[in-house]
């Protein structure tokens, strides 16, 4: 090895879990992943937390027998969260009740109840959201199901947190995981929401550390059963998106709007007005890594993509001369598509093909393109944040998505980042938050938007027919 492979990153998604090993400047070596695997019931449809306990020791004791592993920064989504009991080493990877998947439809009764008790946009953080999206709702749900087992438990952890205790025996609370549509965390006054107060849950909630501080050493057992270092630290950790976001800050960037593109599209920006955002259009205040308000909005693009691409598309990139033929002859896709209104309130279910039918896989690629950056762009004009848009996330891999995201901004600067890896390199960097060094390197390039005739009138009469769209329960 050339480079040193001192920190590790434990990147738990929805779908996926990765393990990376990367220098401390931020260079990724070597990567390991796994699904991250859900089980049907009962009591509910939960996450497989003992099969992945085991892939994270064994895969972390394998890099390290050819990595000086020294720091492991756990970063997770901001849907899930584990209530456990007061001992890492006891059974059920230590859980008190089994994770919830954040797909599982909640039961009419609870769901009712947790709207009556959620409070203000400001309390939550968002609108309530899908199934059992927000940890305060799956609380909720534990605490009628087992009141016995829950009256015992001892804390409850969002997801970077629940693996930093159990790898080192110590639980903290983290303001950007807390500040992730949890429901639990008031982020503009910086302090619980009132439903905590209200169901007793405060003897749940750790005191917060900074997501760059040291939880501390892996534990003895599991450094002895699987080979990991002894002196292996694990920090604190953060919200994926919260550590994406980081990365830009700490190289200086200001007056931006942050989009990060995959199954969800994320737009941050502080400089977003809190006090105007509109719930109601799929907006929400999340925190940064010193619990600062950062206003959001999010849209389930990528699951649109996926339904309007179909079965047929193998991941191939959309023919430019396709999406033209598309505008021109007014083939457009109306939201949603997803499970989320996003941007359109009331869209649910209402995702339809207008024009034109597409007659072709290709065709069927380029509209799910057309879509999906038109989403991005509602997303990001939302948010009414910094007007130099960036971009950065999986949909960077399909060549026009950004140059034509960027021809839907006419006069403004739109921007990428080709770091495909953003959660993973943001987490690198808390390791050395607090430490002198010199400034992260980061410099977007500037994006030549593309010429697609008619592409202006295209996005007014699709803007103005979601919006019709929306008015039908008006």
């Amino acid at each position: 090895m050339t480079v040193s492979g001192e920190i590790a990153v434990l990147d738990v998604g929805k779908t996926n879990v990765d393990l990376w090993v990367a220098s401390a400047d931020g260079t990724l070596l070597e990567n390991r992943s796994t699904q991250n695997r859900v089980l049907d019931g009962p009591p509910w449809r939960h996450h497989d937390l003992a099969g992945l306990g085991h892939w994270i020791c064994e895969t972390l004791g394998a890099l390290s027998a050819h990595h000086p592993i020294k720091v492991l920064i756990p970063v997770g989504h901001g849907s899930g969260g584990v209530l456990v009991g007061p001992d890492p080493e006891g059974p059920e990877m230590g859980a008190a009740l089994p994770m919830i998947d954040y797909e599982q439809t909640c039961p009419g009764d609870i769901d009712a109840e947790y709207r009556a008790k959620a409070g203000t946009f400001e309390d939550r953080g968002s609108a309530i959201m899908m199934r059992t999206t927000h940890a305060a709702r799956q609380l909720l749900w534990m605490e009628h199901a087992d009141a016995r087992v829950f009256g015992r438990a001892r804390f409850y952890l969002n997801l970077a947190q629940y693996w930093g205790w159990w790898l080192t025996g110590v639980a903290a609370s983290e303001y950007s995981a807390m500040g992730a549509q949890s429901h639990l965390w008031n982020v503009p006054r910086r302090r619980w929401s009132p439903i905590v107060a209200d169901q007793d849950w405060g003897r749940l909630m750790p005191a917060f550390r900074p997501a760059w501080t040291p939880l501390g050493q892996v534990r003895a057992g599991l450094a002895h059963e699987y080979g990991i270092p002894k002196s292996l630290t694990v920090l604190t950790g953060a919200h994926d998106s919260s550590a994406n976001f980081y990365r830009y800050l700490a190289a200086g960037l200001r007056d931006f709007t942050l989009v990060s593109t995959g199954t969800w599209v994320v737009a941050l920006s502080r400089e977003a007005d809190i006090a105007a955002l509109e719930q109601a259009r799929g907006t929400s205040i999340n925190a940064d890594i010193e619990g600062h308000p950062v206003g959001g909005a999010l849209t389930m693009a990528g699951r649109a993509f996926s339904a309007l691409s179909g079965a047929g598309w193998k991941g191939g990139a959309t023919d430019a001369e396709v999406l033209a033929r598309l505008v021109k002859q007014g083939t457009m896709a109306l939201p949603s598509f997803g499970d989320d209104d996003g941007q359109f309130p009331g869209s649910v279910g209402r995702g339809c093909i207008v024009g034109p039918e597409p007659a072709t896989q290709a065709e069927r690629t380029a509209l799910a393109l057309l879509h999906s950056a038109l989403l991005t762009v509602a997303c990001a004009d939302v948010l009414k944040g910094g007007a130099r848009l960036v971009l950065d996330g999986a949909f960077l891999k399909e060549p026009l998505f950004v140059p034509l995201v960027a021809a839907l901004r006419p006069g403004l600067p739109t921007e990428l980042s080709e770091e495909t890896h953003g959660v993973v390199v943001g987490a690198v960097h808390l390791a050395s938050h607090k430490a002198p060094r010199a400034t992260v390197s980061m410099a977007p390039d500037a994006v030549v938007p593309l010429a697609v005739p008619g592409l202006a009138d295209y996005a007014a009469r699709w803007r103005a027919a979601a919006a019709q769209q929306e008015s039908k329960d008006a």
